[in-house]
């Protein structure tokens, strides 16, 4: 090294900490780093809408959320590798009281109670940072409202993760997806390896569009499934890089129930308001039936469900008759509507809103199923028929696995008018609705067997779902539901007996029918001194003799 300048520049070097060895140059490592935003008009949303109403936005729309705890906005995001990642949430909020979330990462918290405070107004749009760690492949972000005053408005999640190196290849997909078995509540898949330049790490199994698990094999059960329901499963695999594969093959199965084991198909009507009503408990231990079908959930004159319109949604009896219930290993279907009362489908203003509603219901039971009994004006007017059906499909987007029921009136030789109208409108919408059920009485002058008239009234029903949904004669069967009312009807001339409930049963054994049940339970019993029509069904019988027979039904 005989220049003078060349040993004043290696000095330099040196003293900069530049210099490793033989001369070579090492520069400081950074972790590569990948950006990606996610609109939040294009997530999964409980109790919150997409609106347009405010100007700066980013994408075709916001997330307004609901004024309620517990309202939240979930995103699916994908990371090429495991760690840190940093979380950006634009919002706006005009309030000058903060509206707290917390902000969980794969069902688990990562961060709580960041603040979201006041922005000046609607229109006016800030960034709230949080920094949670993600794991290699898809991951589910949630922004929860912590307070009653619901989230502020969000227009979209930034999020910034490690870029998982130079491995930018995905693997095979996954191939020769089964069923390998079903049970009531699980579903058992297998399939054939992927293959990868560096390694598969694990595969994720999705029902539908929802993740349902992860693992690092090739099979898996996915549990917690409704009874006698079908799903469609896919796989996707994903290595160390958070590279994922194409889907797999889809393969549908149908897990196994019967009506009176762990099926939800029998779920006869109790009303705690209304009447003297039974001890379900009691009801369970002398029939052996485990479900019931809960009335009713009303609007309590806004845009917000209470039992009866006005008892509270939890805390209170009703809530104490469902943990007896499902503490006897039953469970419960709830209820929305019926004949009298405000209806949410009327006072929700649009099917988002509806959806809101139910879903609010939903999580505060954990329900399985919903039954929506729509009647009187609620059935009477197409635009509120369109709502429900709307927010069905919300319903159904957003919980996968869950059942629905449609349940309204009917003709002695099938639906009228306005329940023809509401099945095409399912079908227009896509709406895969598992159960539209029939009540065949109160038919206004109808005479003759009412098991006959139920059997005609279910053969026109079948026949209308067949043709709106071009479904085959045994689907179409496996989408309807009966539910009759036993004993004297709110007729004059019309009577439910028990060969009339003999008649019905045979007919749903026969056609594997979605849904067998009636109005109610709380009637179950002969009229005895004190008790008005509204507390038994006067006949003479047995008590719990309508039970007796439905709970017989193997689906």
């Amino acid at each position: 090294m005989n220049s003078p300048a060349l040993r004043r520049a290696v000095i330099a070097l040196v003293a900069l900490g530049v210099v490793a060895t033989v001369g070579t140059l090492a520069w400081p490592a950074q972790a590569a780093t990948t950006t990606t935003v996610y609109q939040a008009e294009s997530a999964t949303l409980s109790q919150a809408v997409v609106a347009t109403n405010h100007t700066g936005f980013t994408g075709t729309g916001f997330v307004d959320y609901s004024n309620v705890t517990g309202s939240y906005v979930e995103w699916s995001v994908t990371s090429a590798a495991a760690g840190s990642a940093t979380l950006v949430l634009r919002y706006a909020n005009g309030t000058t009281a903060n509206r707290p979330m917390n902000i969980s990462v794969n069902g688990a918290v990562a961060v709580s109670g960041v603040a979201f405070n006041g922005t000046g107004n609607w229109d006016t749009w800030a960034d709230a940072t949080v920094t949670a760690t993600l794991t290699a492949g898809t991951n589910v972000i949630r922004a929860t409202a912590t307070a009653a005053t619901g989230g502020p408005n969000v227009d979209k999640l930034t999020v910034t993760s490690q870029s998982g190196g130079g491995d930018t290849q995905p693997p095979t997909a996954p191939a020769n997806l089964a069923s390998t078995g079903v049970t009531a509540s699980s579903v058992s898949l297998s399939w054939s390896a992927s293959s990868d330049n560096v390694g598969v790490t694990g595969y994720d199994v999705y029902n539908g569009t929802a993740l349902a698990t992860t693992v690092t094999g090739t099979s898996a059960t996915v549990t917690g499934l409704a009874a006698s329901t079908s799903y469609t499963f896919t796989v996707k695999a994903h290595d160390a890089a958070g590279n994922v594969s194409g889907a797999s093959n889809a393969v549908t199965a149908t897990t196994s129930g019967g009506g009176g084991g762990s099926s939800m198909a029998v779920a006869p009507y109790e009303y705690f308001g209304w009447g003297v009503p039974q001890s379900p408990t009691a009801v369970m231990s002398a029939t052996g039936i485990k479900f019931f079908t809960l009335a009713f959930m009303l609007s309590n004159g806004n845009c917000n469900p209470q039992w009866d319109g006005a008892r509270p949604l939890t805390g209170g009896d009703d809530q104490s008759k469902i943990n007896a219930i499902r503490g006897a290993g039953g469970d419960v279907i709830v209820s929305f509507g019926g004949w009298s009362g405000n209806k949410l489908g009327e006072h929700c203003s649009s099917a988002s809103a509806l959806a809101g509603a139910y879903q609010k219901v939903i999580n505060a039971y954990s329900l399985k199923a919903i039954d929506i009994d729509i009647e009187n004006t609620e059935f009477g007017n197409g635009t509120v028929r369109q709502r429900v059906i709307d927010a069905l499909k919300i319903i159904k987007t957003n919980n996968p696995g869950i059942k629905t029921y449609v349940t309204f009136g009917t003709t002695p030789s099938g639906p009228d008018g306005n329940g023809t109208d509401l099945i095409k409108k399912g079908a227009a919408a896509g709406l895969a609705n598992d159960g539209w059920t029939i009540m065949p009485f109160d038919f206004g002058g109808h005479s003759g067997s009412m098991g006959s008239a139920s059997v005609s009234a279910a053969e026109g029903l079948k026949n209308a779902v067949k043709s709106a949904y071009g479904y085959s004669d045994s689907v179409a069967y496996a989408h309807i539901g009966i539910s009759s009312m036993n004993g004297k009807t709110d007729e004059t001339d019309e009577n439910v007996s028990l060969n009339d409930f003999q008649t019905i049963l045979g007919y749903a054994q026969q056609h594997h029918i979605a849904r067998l049940t009636f109005w109610s339970i709380n009637r179950d019993r002969s009229c005895a001194s004190g008790l008005d029509a509204d507390s038994c069904s006067g006949v003479s019988q047995q008590p719990y003799a309508y039970t007796k027979v439905l709970v017989q039904y193997t689906g």
